[in-house]
Protein backbone atom coordinates (compact mmCIF):
# COMPACT_ATOMS: atom_id res chain seq x y z
CA UNK A 1 0.00 0.00 0.00
CA UNK A 2 1.35 3.51 -1.00
CA UNK A 3 0.50 7.08 0.10
CA UNK A 4 2.13 9.85 -1.43
CA UNK A 5 1.24 13.74 -1.31
CA UNK A 6 0.00 15.40 -4.53
CA UNK A 7 3.05 18.21 -3.75
CA UNK A 8 5.00 16.47 -6.22
CA UNK A 9 2.52 14.96 -8.51
CA UNK A 10 2.91 16.87 -11.45
CA UNK A 11 6.30 16.55 -11.45
CA UNK A 12 6.18 12.60 -11.44
CA UNK A 13 3.32 12.59 -14.00
CA UNK A 14 5.84 14.61 -16.37
CA UNK A 15 7.88 11.56 -15.99
CA UNK A 16 5.61 9.46 -17.18
CA UNK A 17 4.37 11.40 -20.18
CA UNK A 18 7.48 13.08 -21.10
CA UNK A 19 10.90 10.82 -20.00
CA UNK A 20 8.44 7.52 -20.16
CA UNK A 21 9.88 7.00 -16.23
CA UNK A 22 7.34 5.00 -14.26
CA UNK A 23 8.11 5.35 -10.35
CA UNK A 24 6.16 2.49 -8.56
CA UNK A 25 5.59 4.46 -5.17
CA UNK A 26 4.04 7.60 -6.68
CA UNK A 27 1.84 7.34 -10.03
CA UNK A 28 -1.68 7.64 -11.41
CA UNK A 29 -2.58 4.29 -9.70
CA UNK A 30 -0.51 5.38 -5.98
CA UNK A 31 -1.13 8.59 -3.74
CA UNK A 32 -3.58 10.48 -1.94
CA UNK A 33 -6.77 9.51 -2.56
CA UNK A 34 -5.65 6.51 -4.63
CA UNK A 35 -6.26 5.40 -7.98
CA UNK A 36 -9.64 7.74 -7.75
CA UNK A 37 -7.65 11.01 -7.48
CA UNK A 38 -7.08 11.34 -10.93
CA UNK A 39 -10.32 9.35 -12.29
CA UNK A 40 -13.05 11.06 -13.67
CA UNK A 41 -14.99 10.87 -10.48
CA UNK A 42 -17.77 8.41 -12.60
CA UNK A 43 -20.49 7.91 -9.60
CA UNK A 44 -23.00 5.75 -10.66
CA UNK A 45 -23.14 2.79 -9.59
CA UNK A 46 -25.84 -0.27 -9.40
CA UNK A 47 -25.14 -1.60 -5.93
CA UNK A 48 -28.09 0.17 -4.16
CA UNK A 49 -28.82 -2.64 -2.00
CA UNK A 50 -25.58 -2.35 -0.27
CA UNK A 51 -25.41 0.97 1.00
CA UNK A 52 -26.90 4.26 0.82
CA UNK A 53 -25.85 5.58 -2.13
CA UNK A 54 -27.50 9.64 -1.38
CA UNK A 55 -25.81 9.90 1.51
CA UNK A 56 -22.43 8.87 0.13
CA UNK A 57 -22.87 11.65 -2.59
CA UNK A 58 -23.67 14.30 0.26
CA UNK A 59 -20.68 13.28 1.74
CA UNK A 60 -18.88 14.11 -1.46
CA UNK A 61 -20.90 17.00 -2.01
CA UNK A 62 -19.98 18.52 1.62
CA UNK A 63 -16.19 18.45 0.52
CA UNK A 64 -16.43 20.38 -2.24
CA UNK A 65 -18.63 18.49 -5.73
CA UNK A 66 -21.27 19.91 -7.65
CA UNK A 67 -24.86 19.34 -6.14
CA UNK A 68 -26.03 18.79 -9.71
CA UNK A 69 -24.42 14.98 -8.69
CA UNK A 70 -27.15 14.78 -6.50
CA UNK A 71 -29.92 14.73 -8.51
CA UNK A 72 -28.07 13.36 -12.20
CA UNK A 73 -28.98 10.15 -13.85
CA UNK A 74 -25.30 9.68 -14.31
CA UNK A 75 -23.29 11.60 -11.62
CA UNK A 76 -19.63 12.81 -12.76
CA UNK A 77 -17.25 15.03 -10.89
CA UNK A 78 -14.38 15.09 -13.26
CA UNK A 79 -10.48 14.78 -13.18
CA UNK A 80 -9.77 18.63 -12.84
CA UNK A 81 -12.22 18.87 -9.67
CA UNK A 82 -11.37 15.34 -7.90
CA UNK A 83 -7.91 16.69 -6.34
CA UNK A 84 -8.81 19.63 -4.73
CA UNK A 85 -12.15 17.29 -3.01
CA UNK A 86 -10.04 14.58 -2.24
CA UNK A 87 -7.56 17.35 -0.26
CA UNK A 88 -10.99 18.55 1.42
CA UNK A 89 -11.70 15.29 2.74
CA UNK A 90 -7.79 14.82 4.40
CA UNK A 91 -8.22 18.22 5.93
CA UNK A 92 -11.63 16.79 7.64
CA UNK A 93 -9.69 13.56 8.62
CA UNK A 94 -7.34 15.66 10.35
CA UNK A 95 -9.46 18.03 12.21
CA UNK A 96 -11.29 15.16 14.10
CA UNK A 97 -8.12 13.55 14.87
CA UNK A 98 -6.68 11.22 12.71
CA UNK A 99 -3.57 11.06 10.62
CA UNK A 100 -2.25 10.86 7.10
CA UNK A 101 0.74 9.34 6.93
CA UNK A 102 2.73 10.61 3.62
CA UNK A 103 5.71 8.54 1.66
CA UNK A 104 4.62 5.76 4.12
CA UNK A 105 4.52 1.91 3.18
CA UNK A 106 2.88 -1.14 4.74
CA UNK A 107 5.66 -3.61 4.00
CA UNK A 108 4.60 -6.67 7.25
CA UNK A 109 2.69 -7.46 9.86
CA UNK A 110 2.75 -10.10 12.73
CA UNK A 111 -0.20 -12.38 13.68
CA UNK A 112 -0.96 -13.42 16.99
CA UNK A 113 -4.10 -15.72 18.35
CA UNK A 114 -6.05 -15.45 14.85
CA UNK A 115 -5.84 -11.56 15.02
CA UNK A 116 -2.85 -8.77 13.28
CA UNK A 117 -0.59 -7.90 16.29
CA UNK A 118 1.47 -5.38 14.90
CA UNK A 119 2.32 -3.60 11.30
CA UNK A 120 5.66 -3.20 10.32
CA UNK A 121 6.02 0.34 8.12
CA UNK A 122 8.29 1.70 5.84
CA UNK A 123 9.06 5.59 5.61
CA UNK A 124 11.73 6.24 2.79
CA UNK A 125 14.96 3.55 4.33
CA UNK A 126 13.54 3.53 7.60
CA UNK A 127 11.19 0.71 9.21
CA UNK A 128 8.99 0.78 12.40
CA UNK A 129 6.69 -1.18 14.14
CA UNK A 130 3.24 -0.25 15.85
CA UNK A 131 0.93 -2.06 17.58
CA UNK A 132 -2.80 -2.38 16.33
CA UNK A 133 -6.36 -3.57 17.12
CA UNK A 134 -8.33 -3.46 13.57
CA UNK A 135 -6.84 -3.44 10.33
CA UNK A 136 -8.95 -2.26 7.23
CA UNK A 137 -7.12 -3.26 3.88
CA UNK A 138 -8.04 -0.69 1.40
CA UNK A 139 -4.97 -0.78 -0.71
CA UNK A 140 -7.02 -0.51 -4.44
CA UNK A 141 -6.86 -3.04 -7.13
CA UNK A 142 -3.29 -2.19 -8.11
CA UNK A 143 -0.96 -3.23 -4.98
CA UNK A 144 -0.11 -6.46 -6.19
CA UNK A 145 2.79 -6.19 -3.35
CA UNK A 146 -0.63 -6.19 -0.84
CA UNK A 147 -1.75 -9.77 -2.65
CA UNK A 148 1.76 -11.55 -2.51
CA UNK A 149 2.46 -10.16 1.40
CA UNK A 150 -1.25 -12.43 2.11
CA UNK A 151 0.09 -15.01 -0.22
CA UNK A 152 3.30 -15.53 1.51
CA UNK A 153 1.72 -15.74 4.86
CA UNK A 154 -0.48 -18.27 3.43
CA UNK A 155 -3.52 -16.89 4.04
CA UNK A 156 -6.60 -17.70 2.41
CA UNK A 157 -6.69 -15.93 -0.89
CA UNK A 158 -9.32 -16.78 -4.39
CA UNK A 159 -8.77 -16.18 -7.55
CA UNK A 160 -11.33 -13.56 -9.48
CA UNK A 161 -12.92 -13.22 -13.13
CA UNK A 162 -11.62 -10.06 -14.53
CA UNK A 163 -12.00 -8.17 -17.80
CA UNK A 164 -8.86 -7.32 -20.46
CA UNK A 165 -8.72 -5.57 -23.41
CA UNK A 166 -7.84 -2.06 -25.38
CA UNK A 167 -9.04 1.48 -25.20
CA UNK A 168 -11.10 2.88 -27.99
CA UNK A 169 -10.67 6.39 -29.35
CA UNK A 170 -12.88 8.65 -31.79
CA UNK A 171 -12.97 12.22 -32.35
CA UNK A 172 -15.61 13.42 -30.35
CA UNK A 173 -17.84 15.18 -33.10
CA UNK A 174 -18.13 11.82 -34.64
CA UNK A 175 -19.64 9.83 -31.58
CA UNK A 176 -21.97 13.28 -30.96
CA UNK A 177 -22.75 12.85 -34.85
CA UNK A 178 -23.62 9.01 -34.40
CA UNK A 179 -25.85 9.37 -31.01
CA UNK A 180 -27.13 12.28 -31.97
CA UNK A 181 -28.41 11.60 -35.31
CA UNK A 182 -26.40 14.64 -36.87
CA UNK A 183 -26.22 14.40 -40.50
CA UNK A 184 -23.24 16.64 -40.77
CA UNK A 185 -20.26 18.46 -38.91
CA UNK A 186 -22.59 21.77 -38.66
CA UNK A 187 -25.49 19.61 -36.95
CA UNK A 188 -23.31 18.33 -34.42
CA UNK A 189 -21.57 22.21 -33.25
CA UNK A 190 -25.38 23.32 -33.19
CA UNK A 191 -26.51 20.46 -31.06
CA UNK A 192 -23.70 20.51 -28.86
CA UNK A 193 -24.27 23.92 -27.70
CA UNK A 194 -27.80 22.37 -25.93
CA UNK A 195 -26.52 19.05 -25.35
CA UNK A 196 -23.35 17.43 -23.41
CA UNK A 197 -20.75 15.02 -25.28
CA UNK A 198 -22.66 11.52 -25.80
CA UNK A 199 -21.52 8.94 -24.93
CA UNK A 200 -22.41 5.30 -25.51
CA UNK A 201 -22.66 1.74 -23.46
CA UNK A 202 -22.21 -1.55 -25.88
CA UNK A 203 -22.39 -5.30 -25.00
CA UNK A 204 -21.88 -8.02 -27.05
CA UNK A 205 -21.98 -11.75 -25.97
CA UNK A 206 -19.93 -13.63 -28.03
CA UNK A 207 -20.38 -17.74 -27.74
CA UNK A 208 -18.24 -18.13 -24.49
CA UNK A 209 -17.52 -14.52 -23.15
CA UNK A 210 -18.82 -10.87 -22.78
CA UNK A 211 -17.64 -8.28 -24.70
CA UNK A 212 -18.06 -4.79 -23.46
CA UNK A 213 -17.63 -1.36 -22.95
CA UNK A 214 -16.10 0.22 -19.93
CA UNK A 215 -15.53 3.18 -17.97
CA UNK A 216 -16.53 5.32 -21.48
CA UNK A 217 -15.08 8.93 -21.37
CA UNK A 218 -16.62 11.85 -23.45
CA UNK A 219 -14.43 14.49 -24.53
CA UNK A 220 -11.87 12.72 -22.25
CA UNK A 221 -8.56 11.69 -22.94
CA UNK A 222 -6.36 8.19 -22.68
CA UNK A 223 -3.80 7.84 -19.64
CA UNK A 224 -0.77 6.40 -18.87
CA UNK A 225 -1.66 3.97 -15.56
CA UNK A 226 1.86 1.40 -15.34
CA UNK A 227 2.50 0.98 -12.00
CA UNK A 228 5.93 -0.49 -12.65
CA UNK A 229 8.10 0.19 -15.18
CA UNK A 230 8.39 -2.51 -17.69
CA UNK A 231 4.64 -3.05 -18.50
CA UNK A 232 2.69 -0.06 -20.43
CA UNK A 233 -1.13 0.35 -18.58
CA UNK A 234 -3.92 2.50 -19.98
CA UNK A 235 -7.21 4.23 -18.85
CA UNK A 236 -9.32 7.01 -19.46
CA UNK A 237 -11.02 9.79 -17.62
CA UNK A 238 -12.89 13.13 -18.68
CA UNK A 239 -12.48 16.71 -16.71
CA UNK A 240 -15.77 18.43 -15.50
CA UNK A 241 -16.67 19.48 -18.82
CA UNK A 242 -15.92 17.05 -20.94
CA UNK A 243 -14.69 19.47 -23.71
CA UNK A 244 -11.76 17.65 -25.22
CA UNK A 245 -11.49 16.65 -28.42
CA UNK A 246 -11.86 12.92 -28.20
CA UNK A 247 -13.95 10.06 -26.98
CA UNK A 248 -12.38 6.79 -25.70
CA UNK A 249 -13.88 3.25 -23.87
CA UNK A 250 -12.18 0.34 -22.26
CA UNK A 251 -13.47 -2.45 -24.69
CA UNK A 252 -12.97 -5.17 -22.55
CA UNK A 253 -13.43 -9.18 -22.76
CA UNK A 254 -15.03 -10.31 -19.31
CA UNK A 255 -12.99 -13.59 -18.56
CA UNK A 256 -13.23 -16.79 -16.29
CA UNK A 257 -10.66 -18.57 -14.25
CA UNK A 258 -10.27 -21.26 -17.14
CA UNK A 259 -8.64 -18.48 -19.33
CA UNK A 260 -6.20 -18.47 -17.07
CA UNK A 261 -5.38 -22.03 -17.03
CA UNK A 262 -1.62 -21.66 -17.93
CA UNK A 263 -0.85 -19.68 -14.87
CA UNK A 264 -2.62 -22.18 -12.42
CA UNK A 265 1.05 -22.93 -10.98
CA UNK A 266 0.55 -19.68 -9.20
CA UNK A 267 -2.62 -20.42 -7.20
CA UNK A 268 -4.66 -17.41 -6.39
CA UNK A 269 -2.57 -15.49 -8.49
CA UNK A 270 -2.78 -16.82 -11.62
CA UNK A 271 -5.21 -14.34 -13.15
CA UNK A 272 -2.55 -11.46 -11.73
CA UNK A 273 0.38 -13.18 -13.39
CA UNK A 274 -2.00 -13.33 -16.09
CA UNK A 275 -2.36 -9.63 -16.12
CA UNK A 276 1.36 -9.44 -15.63
CA UNK A 277 2.07 -11.03 -18.63
CA UNK A 278 -0.19 -8.95 -21.12
CA UNK A 279 0.86 -6.01 -19.68
CA UNK A 280 4.37 -6.49 -19.68
CA UNK A 281 4.07 -7.61 -24.04
CA UNK A 282 2.62 -4.52 -24.27
CA UNK A 283 5.44 -2.81 -22.83
CA UNK A 284 7.65 -4.87 -25.00
CA UNK A 285 5.60 -3.86 -28.46
CA UNK A 286 5.69 -0.31 -27.29
CA UNK A 287 9.57 0.19 -27.53
CA UNK A 288 10.11 -0.72 -23.86
CA UNK A 289 8.88 2.60 -23.03
CA UNK A 290 5.65 4.00 -22.06
CA UNK A 291 4.80 4.43 -25.69
CA UNK A 292 1.35 2.71 -26.00
CA UNK A 293 0.91 -0.48 -28.55
CA UNK A 294 -1.83 0.69 -31.37
CA UNK A 295 -3.66 0.20 -34.25
CA UNK A 296 -6.44 1.96 -36.43
CA UNK A 297 -9.51 0.44 -35.27
CA UNK A 298 -10.66 -1.27 -38.71
CA UNK A 299 -7.15 -2.34 -39.43
CA UNK A 300 -7.50 -4.03 -36.02
CA UNK A 301 -10.21 -6.31 -37.28
CA UNK A 302 -8.41 -6.32 -40.33
CA UNK A 303 -5.08 -7.80 -38.89
CA UNK A 304 -3.74 -5.14 -40.74
CA UNK A 305 -0.47 -2.90 -39.46
CA UNK A 306 -1.21 0.52 -39.42
CA UNK A 307 1.17 3.00 -41.94
CA UNK A 308 0.14 5.39 -39.94
CA UNK A 309 -1.83 6.73 -36.91
CA UNK A 310 -4.55 9.05 -36.36
CA UNK A 311 -4.04 12.03 -33.66
CA UNK A 312 -4.42 10.56 -29.81
CA UNK A 313 -4.87 12.14 -26.12
CA UNK A 314 -2.52 9.52 -24.85
CA UNK A 315 0.29 11.79 -24.15
CA UNK A 316 3.47 9.68 -24.06
CA UNK A 317 3.19 8.45 -27.41
CA UNK A 318 2.30 5.96 -29.72
CA UNK A 319 3.96 2.55 -31.78
CA UNK A 320 2.17 0.92 -34.75
CA UNK A 321 1.94 -2.71 -33.88
CA UNK A 322 -0.42 -5.45 -34.69
CA UNK A 323 -2.49 -5.54 -31.26
CA UNK A 324 -3.50 -9.25 -32.28
CA UNK A 325 0.26 -9.79 -30.51
CA UNK A 326 -0.48 -7.96 -27.34
CA UNK A 327 -3.17 -8.97 -26.19
CA UNK A 328 -2.71 -12.58 -27.55
CA UNK A 329 -5.08 -15.61 -28.99
CA UNK A 330 -7.56 -15.69 -26.37
CA UNK A 331 -8.93 -12.25 -26.26
CA UNK A 332 -7.84 -10.67 -29.72
CA UNK A 333 -10.56 -12.79 -31.61
CA UNK A 334 -13.56 -11.89 -28.89
CA UNK A 335 -12.57 -8.65 -29.38
CA UNK A 336 -12.51 -8.25 -32.84
CA UNK A 337 -15.88 -10.04 -32.95
CA UNK A 338 -17.20 -7.76 -30.08
CA UNK A 339 -16.12 -4.01 -32.13
CA UNK A 340 -17.62 -5.67 -35.78
CA UNK A 341 -20.94 -6.31 -33.54
CA UNK A 342 -20.60 -2.71 -32.40
CA UNK A 343 -20.33 -1.41 -35.64
CA UNK A 344 -23.87 -3.12 -36.58
CA UNK A 345 -25.10 -0.81 -33.26
CA UNK A 346 -23.65 2.56 -33.69
CA UNK A 347 -23.22 3.16 -37.51
CA UNK A 348 -20.01 4.86 -37.91
CA UNK A 349 -18.50 3.83 -34.90
CA UNK A 350 -16.89 0.90 -37.21
CA UNK A 351 -13.64 3.63 -38.78
CA UNK A 352 -9.97 4.02 -39.55
CA UNK A 353 -10.34 7.47 -37.99
CA UNK A 354 -10.26 5.75 -34.65
CA UNK A 355 -7.71 4.15 -32.84
CA UNK A 356 -7.21 0.95 -30.60
CA UNK A 357 -4.51 1.66 -27.68
CA UNK A 358 -3.25 -1.34 -25.61
CA UNK A 359 -3.95 -1.92 -23.17
CA UNK A 360 -7.23 -1.40 -20.53
CA UNK A 361 -5.86 -3.87 -17.83
CA UNK A 362 -6.84 -2.80 -14.94
CA UNK A 363 -10.72 -2.94 -15.11
CA UNK A 364 -11.08 -4.57 -11.17
CA UNK A 365 -8.09 -6.90 -9.61
CA UNK A 366 -7.55 -10.30 -10.26
CA UNK A 367 -7.70 -11.53 -6.80
CA UNK A 368 -10.22 -11.77 -3.89
CA UNK A 369 -9.40 -11.82 -0.53
CA UNK A 370 -12.34 -13.46 1.28
CA UNK A 371 -14.00 -12.16 4.53
CA UNK A 372 -16.72 -12.82 6.61
CA UNK A 373 -20.36 -11.92 4.45
CA UNK A 374 -21.43 -10.70 7.48
CA UNK A 375 -19.15 -9.32 9.83
CA UNK A 376 -16.68 -8.46 6.95
CA UNK A 377 -13.45 -9.81 8.46
CA UNK A 378 -10.88 -12.23 7.13
CA UNK A 379 -11.44 -16.11 8.37
CA UNK A 380 -8.40 -16.47 9.58
CA UNK A 381 -7.80 -13.13 11.02
CA UNK A 382 -10.71 -11.53 13.14
CA UNK A 383 -9.26 -7.81 13.14
CA UNK A 384 -8.33 -7.82 9.64
CA UNK A 385 -11.27 -6.18 7.47
CA UNK A 386 -10.27 -6.50 3.24
CA UNK A 387 -12.60 -3.79 2.07
CA UNK A 388 -13.49 -2.51 -1.44
CA UNK A 389 -12.14 -1.97 -5.08
CA UNK A 390 -8.92 -4.24 -3.93
CA UNK A 391 -10.05 -6.56 -1.69
CA UNK A 392 -12.64 -7.57 -4.60
CA UNK A 393 -16.07 -6.16 -3.37
CA UNK A 394 -16.28 -2.97 -5.06
CA UNK A 395 -16.57 -1.82 -8.57
CA UNK A 396 -15.72 2.06 -8.46
CA UNK A 397 -15.95 5.15 -5.86
CA UNK A 398 -19.76 5.23 -4.53
CA UNK A 399 -19.63 1.31 -3.89
CA UNK A 400 -16.17 1.17 -2.89
CA UNK A 401 -17.32 4.11 -0.35
CA UNK A 402 -20.47 1.99 0.67
CA UNK A 403 -18.56 -1.18 1.71
CA UNK A 404 -15.68 0.86 3.59
CA UNK A 405 -18.93 2.55 5.64
CA UNK A 406 -19.84 -1.50 6.02
CA UNK A 407 -16.68 -2.16 7.34
CA UNK A 408 -16.76 0.30 9.89
CA UNK A 409 -19.70 -0.33 11.28
CA UNK A 410 -18.98 -4.14 11.65
CA UNK A 411 -16.08 -3.14 13.99
CA UNK A 412 -18.02 -0.74 15.84
CA UNK A 413 -20.21 -3.31 16.47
Amino acid sequence: MKVFKNLSSLNKIFNINKNHLVNPESNYCFGEGGAGTYSDGKLYTRSNKRGNIKKILQALVYHGANPEILIDAHPHIGTNKLPKLIENIRERILFFGGEVRFNTKLIDFEIKENSVSAITLMKEASEFKEPIQNMILATGHSARDIYELLNSKKLYLEPKPFAIGIRVEHPQSLIDGIQYHCGNLKEVVATREFLPAASYSLVHQTKNHGVYSFCMCPGGIIAPCATNQEEVVTNGWSPSKRNNPFANSGIVVGLELKDFELYKEHGALAGLEFQKQIEKQAWIFGGKTQSAPAQRLVDFTQDKISSSLPNCSYQPGLTSVNIKDVVGKTISPLLKEGLKAFGIKMRGFMTNDAIVVGVESRTSTPVRIPRDKDLFYHPQLHNLFPCGEGAGYAGGIVSAAMDGESCINSINY
